[in-house]
């Protein structure tokens, strides 16, 4: 029989685990969201592209900052739950959001890792230690700050807005500039597109892996392995290991998708998509606020094509696409109710004292 506290350590040590399982698929799954235009518009092969991410997704997370993380890490509170039910909690919130980015990523559908995360957690907490555990930021809206699940939800709402007119109108202005320009200057904008992927990889990794950091913080915390919510350099330096493996295994289904299944891409649109998408991701990281890149790309490329030919743009895939958007929390959410049940299931069944 193994005894308390050793019971305690093993989960925590799983937890950390499927936090940086979690932050790998999480990767796997973006990778195509990233690189998707830089190979639908032939500026890289795939290896070159998958090499410049992964490089600057590395860097990411270690120079972004963690004001991310500390939101991420703040919408549930555990404050007060006894140590070893926090933890499953955080398992079972952790394996829902895996489950579901594992699902989409085989359908090739590029939903949020971002919504998954969330919806995991909250269905997790709800069916454990109920709803009023979860910091839905309402009442503190009303006091005129924005925070937890109003501010996690507020920014992926609001993000996909502004990447779309952003990209609406970042490619209006730049046709504009290039007026008139011979068939050449792809070569240049196919060569600029070095910068802008590597832009947007960066900005990726400071916004997405920050998302598996806060909770990696949060399980520290819990388990009693640190005295407040401060983000250690070695679960930064994890995290950013976690997501490069994760890039570097890439996503292609889902690079079909976004490449070439909601516009054709050329040069002049992938550049515009990067610029967009690199932008609003890195100014929400800034912010705090957790966003997807998933919608981000995706509602830029949409900008894009619609201020150039609105009726080429595929708005059936874009329908079938903002479903899954929609679906994604509470589809997460089940998983991790499920998986909640089933962890209680196994651990009364084999005796153990957690």
């Amino acid at each position: 029989m193994i005894g308390g506290m050793d019971a305690l350590l093993l989960l925590a040590f799983a937890a950390v685990v499927i936090v940086l399982v979690f932050d790998y698929t999480n990767g796997f799954h973006d990778a195509a969201n990233i690189v998707a235009s830089v190979i639908a518009s032939r500026a890289m092969t795939p290896v070159q592209a998958i090499l410049l991410v992964a490089t600057f997704e590395f860097l990411g997370p270690l120079l972004g900052g963690t004001a991310v993380a500390n939101t991420i890490g703040k919408f549930v509170n555990l404050e007060g739950v006894e140590a070893a039910l926090a933890l499953q909690i955080l398992v079972c919130g952790l394996f829902g959001a895996i489950a579901w980015n594992l699902f989409t990523w085989w359908k090739g559908i590029p939903s949020s890792s971002s919504h998954a995360l969330v919806g995991g957690l909250i269905g997790a907490v709800i069916v454990s230690v109920g709803a009023d555990h979860v910091v839905w930021g309402l009442r503190e809206l009303f006091d005129g700050r924005v925070t937890g699940i109003v501010k996690v939800l507020a920014a992926l709402i609001l993000s996909p807005l502004v990447g779309f007119w952003t990209g609406f109108f970042l490619h209006r202005f730049v046709l504009g500039l290039l007026r008139g320009a011979r068939p050449v200057i792809n070569r240049n904008l196919r060569n600029a597109q070095f910068f802008t992927a590597a832009g947007l990889a960066f900005s990726h990794g400071a916004n997405d892996a920050q998302k598996s950091m806060g909770i990696l913080t949060l399980v520290l915390l819990l388990g009693g392995f640190i005295e407040r919510f401060e983000v250690p350099f070695w679960v930064m330096l994890a995290c950013a290991i976690a997501m490069t493996l994760g890039i570097l295994s890439g996503g292609w289904r889902i690079v079909r998708t976004l490449g070439f299944a909601i516009y054709k891409v050329r040069p002049v649109h992938a550049l515009d998509s990067q610029l967009t998408s690199a932008g609003v991701i890195f100014a929400a990281s800034m912010l705090g606020a957790p966003v997807s890149t998933t919608h981000v790309v995706a509602t830029s490329i949409m900008g894009i094509g619609a201020s150039e030919r609105p009726k080429a743009v595929r708005w059936a895939k874009a329908r079938e696409i903002a479903t899954t958007w929609v679906i994604t929390i509470p589809g997460a959410a089940m998983v991790g109710v499920l998986a909640y049940f089933l962890l209680h299931g196994i651990l009364a069944l084999t005796g153990s004292p957690l």
